[in-house]
């Protein structure tokens, strides 16, 4: 250790107290937002599905669910777990080679930071609370070493100067080995979470459904349907009532889910859409206000049942567009439904709706009602809160037809094996 300057090795113990601590943040974060991804997106029972129960900006699953979430099976917080040990090890082991490769890496984290941060804003338009977390450790770190730089000759020790790009090539070999190793050992367990997925945990899903209480299906059942596989909505043998709202994160991904799955299952399923926007403007079966603009989208799409799957799907596939005045008054104007926000009859469909969500027993002590947050399906009279992997509702289905149709082996018994 020198006491020519630099972050690590200027002598002082303050600064580099300061970048232990950083380094400790960033890795922190990372291992929360591993988690996160992990329960997300395997969760290990039918009580831990995903639901928009928070901000709709503020929304840590969209990230999870979304195309950035994971590289090549390796994700995404991987990396910065590897970058906030290595900042705390130069802390605790300080050289000017260390700290040289530390302030690159550094520099090339600090870029890749702000290039999600604007991806996640303006591309998936929520913001992972988790990884903003990261974010600031890592701009801290960052500008740790543009504070404490490594003196040069003629130049100040103060404010930038020293050396961004002057790695040793030795340690930049090293840690990239290192990050290698890591990616490795967790695309090995997402893999191995994948296959499980599929096998006992969706065996554990299905047989957790079927333990739990069967309620009645509501008094009022949409008439707004999704999937219509028989005229009358209990023929079919997969009967869903699904308590969604328009401008809910978790419901684009239950749309997106629902939409490969009616291919899997043609002719199989019903699909009842009950609006349920968390807009107080419209609801007050809970205090919720996530998303305004909600209850304006229910009005359009119940106003004309010739034109509900039309709104439905463009305002699920133009998901962050739909959350702007503007472009919902293009939309009505474009299907002549200006009239359907102040339409009384229309109100009163949506209101009658809304108010079945009181007919359910609480299933949260915060809340009064069991309907408290979207998605919340009532699938074959047993109410089910969340989205769940692929894997999962596949298995779930193909029990709920092996119920129906019958045969010479029980439903379950196909899923323990």
């Amino acid at each position: 250790m020198t006491g020519d300057g630099g972050l690590t090795t200027g002598g002082r113990p303050g600064p580099r107290l300061a970048s232990f601590v950083a380094g400790l943040g960033m890795a922190f974060f990372s291992l929360l937002t591993i988690r996160h991804f992990f329960e997300a997106n395997y969760p290990d029972s039918i009580f831990a599905g995903s639901f928009c129960d928070i901000s709709a900006f503020f929304n840590c699953d969209s990230s999870a669910y979304s195309s950035l979430s994971a590289l090549f099976d390796v994700p995404l917080g991987v990396p910065g777990l590897v970058i906030g040990a290595l900042v705390m090890l130069g802390a605790v082991f300080p050289s000017v080679a260390f700290e040289r490769t530390n302030r690159f890496v550094a520099l090339v984290n600090g870029a890749g930071v702000i290039a999600l941060f604007l991806l996640s804003v303006f591309i998936i338009g929520s913001l992972c609370l988790l990884c903003s977390g990261y974010y600031i450790a890592s701009l801290v770190s960052l500008w740790l070493f543009w504070r404490y730089p490594p003196a040069r000759e003629g130049a100040s020790r103060v404010g930038g100067h020293g050396p961004w790009l002057r790695p040793s090539l030795l340690h930049l070999a090293t840690f990239a080995l290192f990050g290698l190793a890591t990616a490795w050992g967790f695309a090995e367990y997402h893999e191995a979470r994948r296959d499980a997925q599929s096998g006992g945990a969706s065996a554990r899903f299905v047989r957790q459904y079927f333990e739990l209480p069967e309620v009645a299906w509501p008094s009022t059942i949409s008439p707004f349907r999704t999937s219509s596989a028989t005229p009358e909505f209990e023929d079919a043998p997969i009967r869903i009532v699904e308590y969604a709202d328009l401008l809910c994160s978790d419901c684009r991904i239950l749309y997106e889910q629902l939409k490969r799955l009616k291919k899997e299952f043609p002719g199989k399923m019903n699909v009842a859409f009950q609006f349920f926007p968390l807009d107080a403007s419209c609801n007050d079966v809970v205090e919720k206000d996530k998303h305004p603009g909600a209850c304006e989208l229910s009005y359009m799409a119940a106003h004309d049942p010739d034109l509900f799957s039309e709104v439905h799907q463009r305002v699920f596939e133009n998901f962050e567009a739909a959350k702007q005045p503007e472009w919902r008054n293009a939309l009505a104007h474009e299907l002549s439904l200006e009239g359907a926000v102040n339409d009384s009859v229309t109100r009163s469909i949506v209101q009658r709706l809304i108010e079945t969500g009181r007919e359910y027993e609480r299933t949260s002590e915060e809340y009064a009602y069991g309907i408290r947050s979207t998605p919340t399906m009532i699938i074959n009279n047993r109410l089910v809160i969340g989205t769940f992997p692929d894997a999962q509702m596949r298995a779930l289905l193909q029990a709920l037809i092996d119920e129906a149709e019958g045969g010479e082996r029980g439903f379950l018994e196909n899923w323990v094996e």
